[in-house]
């Protein structure tokens, strides 16, 4: 993981509690200008002084913490802002805003257990934490079939990003030490997981193994089906669906020549072209995913 992200203060928070060490959870709930933290941003500082998550890349840090264990004596929670309109004039933020932050102090520790619960199980969630309603999404996961140094790189990445990866590749370029098992039939694909936090992507120079796995992974449930190659490759590959009368709306779902960065033929470049275009559509239904949960956790 390069950064932490809400659910790991979040997690903080509970290991706290099974700990019997009391937290602070700090939630980032309004903006007045800009800000380099989105609303939703939360850290957590526990009292025997681990901490995780940051909001602006160092400027307030320290008051936060401080400020973190006051509300932990206190016993309250309490909104400070801090940047522009704040009282802490010595505190400014390097983009020149202002945000507001929620201070509360020892949340519920069955709604907060409950919630990442919902999250291991692949559930949206939602947490309330006084007026403000947190919403958390399921971890990104990848599903990545294909061989060769392209798929290998793309595995490497998205774990090392964070990313829940699964990869397969047919023998000899599977590497089980690397996190990608073999793929033993071209008919068939393996047993994985998928769901509307996933994405399926394959990285195959050998149509052969496209052939009837494409079709197969387009019949799961994902955010996002991709392959890699040319134009012409992509179109050939969906006049071959259509010829296998695999469904017009799944047919339009499959991305072709996939990633932000175009026409990479370099294996790191082309693995960060994919995870940057995974990571931007994630974010983007994810957010739609927890909008549309279920029912909100400590209403």
């Amino acid at each position: 993981m390069i950064a932490a992200r809400p659910v790991d203060a979040l997690r903080l928070i509970d290991r706290g509690a099974r700990e019997g060490v009391d937290g602070v959870l700090i939630t980032l709930v309004a903006i007045e200008g800009t800000s380099s933290r989105a609303i939703g941003t939360q850290m957590a500082v526990l009292a025997d002084g681990r901490q995780i998550g940051s909001f602006s890349g160092g400027c307030a840090e320290r008051a936060i913490v401080a400020e973190a264990a006051e509300v932990l004596a206190e016993g309250r929670p309490r909104t400070v802002r801090y940047g522009v309109g704040s009282p802490y004039i010595d505190v400014r933020l390097p983009c020149g805003g202002g945000i507001d932050l929620l201070f509360t102090p020892r949340p519920d520790a069955r709604l907060v257990a409950e919630a990442l619960a919902r999250l291991d199980r692949r559930e949206p969630a939602r947490l309330t934490l006084g007026t403000h309603e947190q919403r958390y999404a399921p971890a990104l996961r990848l599903v990545a079939l294909g061989h060769g140094e392209d798929l290998l790189a793309l595995v490497r990445l998205a774990r090392a990003y964070g990313v829940d990866v699964a990869g397969y590749a047919p023998l000899p370029d599977a590497a089980p030490d690397q996190g990608v098992a073999p793929l033993l039939t071209p008919s068939r694909l393996p047993d994985f997981v998928s769901d509307a936090w996933t994405a399926i992507v394959f990285v195959f120079h050998d149509r052969d193994w496209e052939e009837f796995l494409l079709p197969q992974a387009l019949e799961r449930p994902a955010f996002y089906h991709g392959a890699v190659g040319s134009r012409r490759t992509h179109f050939t590959r969906l006049e071959r669906l259509r010829a296998m009368d695999v469904p017009q709306a799944r047919i339009e779902a499959l991305r072709g020549s996939i990633g932000l960065i175009p026409g990479t033929r370099n294996p790191a470049t082309l693995a960060l072209s994919i995870l940057a275009e995974l990571v931007q559509d994630y974010e983007a239904c994810a957010g739609q995913a927890v909008w549309h949960a279920g029912r909100v956790l400590g209403a």
